[in-house]
């Protein structure tokens, strides 16, 4: 059953919460005297009147919702959000066409990091910071902020919570979901000011500071500048941003508890948390000795530099300090094999996660035992608790899902006369939500080349890996539109 009019005026309000974000930019455009402000009072007043007008239209409906309405509606906000998020690039003509505009507005949200920008630091400030911004709200969620913020769904706001959460299993810290969402999203606010001040203190300007801070905990990786971090030319920024990236791609549950509860046993515990620890150590020492043997770099040089490529693209962040795609093979296909591992559930990481990557091994390795004991009971276990079947029949299923749009982006960017590298590598790096892919779109380079049709499939793409899939995939399935 479905009710329309809940589902516009729900997206109506939503109009009015980016609106808001976006005004955040004209205090910018004032401070560094941009002529940009009447580009974006236009896209605010294009959010508030569309919103009003569905609002007005729908206005005396009921607030409860149905759990069809709410993939519906967390599928069109992303869209919608996309779609409206676009006008300030087009409007100022700094990315003049809709399919490039909407490109970088959908990377932006879906925290890809993904441009088509050739010359970032030719733009004003305040489109920087609206770049900024669109990986901010995108990194929590879109639903999360506004649940957090303006709780104006009443009860039936746990089906927008659920139809854009991600993870196969997700912690409650609280019976009510307004309460948990604003925990959580002060860890995220508190990780972003604390960011923005030890950026401040490793060198960056305060303007460079916060807009980096939000790509960072948002695990963006949107830059203010054309080379990302490498532009810096900083030790001291590159640590700073290893840390915040390392630390968001922990469960913001699992932050929350640490840090306010005091539970440090939670953290040490937590099976996923080791998974994502053992994972950069094991590549951070091997692409380290790697590159201390392959390339003139030194030790302290090496380490670095592989641990922050590791972390970064682990978290699917995206920032760069170097162009990984000139390392020998064994190198960059290590980086690119860490595309698909992401790290914790719960974060604002894209990619599998390793909860997943974790039962699936303990699923293969149980096969393997059954084989030989094939009357034995061996459940699967995760930090001591039995995985229940539904569990891992999701996890199989959304595997099979995340393989089959990997090969149908690789079809499909081929089709367009990518060569297989270019192809493999940019499908991976949109379903992973990861940023820089590899060959001709490597860290360092511009996706602006790419064949329009094709851009617009890499912005599907980072909608569905986004949404981890089913949120937006079930609404093409003929059983999803049946009244019963």
């Amino acid at each position: 059953m479905f009710h329309p009019k809940i589902i516009f005026r729900i997206i109506g309000l939503l109009l009015y919460v980016e609106a808001i974000f976006l005004l955040g930019c004209v205090p910018v455009a004032l401070y560094y005297d941009e002529p940009v402000m009447r580009p974006l009072l236009i896209s605010i007043a294009s959010m508030v009147g569309v919103g009003s007008l569905f609002t007005y239209l729908c206005n005396g409906t009921e607030r409860n919702i149905s759990r069809k309405d709410g993939y519906i509606v967390v599928t069109l906000c992303w869209i919608i959000f996309s779609l409206f998020g676009s006008l300030p690039y087009m409007l100022t003509g700094y990315i003049p066409t809709f399919t490039d505009a909407f490109y970088e507005t959908m990377s932006g949200f879906s925290t890809t990091g993904a441009t088509i920008l050739q010359d970032i630091e030719a733009l004003p400030k305040s489109l920087l910071f609206w770049r900024m911004m669109t990986h901010w709200v995108g990194g929590l969620g879109i639903i999360f902020f506004t649940v957090a913020i303006f709780p104006i769904f009443g009860l039936s706001d746990i089906h927008l919570f659920a139809a854009e959460s991600v993870g196969p299993m997700r912690a409650k810290l609280h019976p009510r979901i307004s309460v948990t969402a604003r925990w959580i999203l002060t860890i995220y606010v508190g990780l972003t000011l604390i960011a923005t001040v030890s950026y401040h203190f490793a060198g960056m300007g305060w303007f460079d500071s916060l807009c980096h801070s939000m790509s960072t905990i948002a695990t963006g990786g949107f830059s203010t500048k054309q080379e990302s971090i490498a532009a810096f030319n900083s030790p001291q920024i590159e640590y700073v941003t290893t840390l915040f990236m390392f630390l968001s791609g922990i469960n913001m549950s699992l932050l929350y508890l640490f840090i306010f509860k005091f539970r440090f046993k939670e953290l040490l515990r937590d099976t996923e948390a080791k998974t994502y620890t053992s994972i950069v150590l094991i590549f951070t020492i091997v692409i380290s000795i790697g590159l201390y043997v392959t390339t003139s770099a030194d030790a302290e040089l090496s380490f670095r530099t592989a641990l922050f490529q590791v972390v970064s693209i682990q978290t699917t962040t995206g920032f760069a300090t170097a162009n990984y795609v000139v390392w020998v093979p064994i190198l960059w296909l290590s980086l690119c094999a860490l595309m698909f591992f992401g790290a914790c559930s719960g974060s604002t990481s894209g990619a599998m996660k390793c909860v997943r990557i974790s039962i699936l091994f303990k699923v293969m390795m149980n096969e393997f035992k059954r084989i030989v004991h094939p009357n034995a009971v061996i459940p699967v276990r995760m930090a001591g608790k039995v995985v229940p079947t539904s569990v891992q029949s999701a996890i199989l299923a959304y595997t099979v899902i995340y393989i089959f749009l990997l090969i149908i982006g690789l079809v499909v960017n081929m089709g367009f006369g990518l060569d297989f590298l270019d192809s493999f590598g940019l499908s991976v790096a949109s379903v992973g939500n990861v940023g820089p892919a590899l060959g001709h779109y490597g860290p360092m380079d511009s996706f602006a080349t790419l064949p329009c049709f094709v851009k617009w499939f890499s912005a599907f793409q980072m909608l569905v890996g986004r949404l981890e899939f089913f949120a937006v995939l079930l609404l093409l399935t003929p059983v999803f539109w049946k009244k019963r």
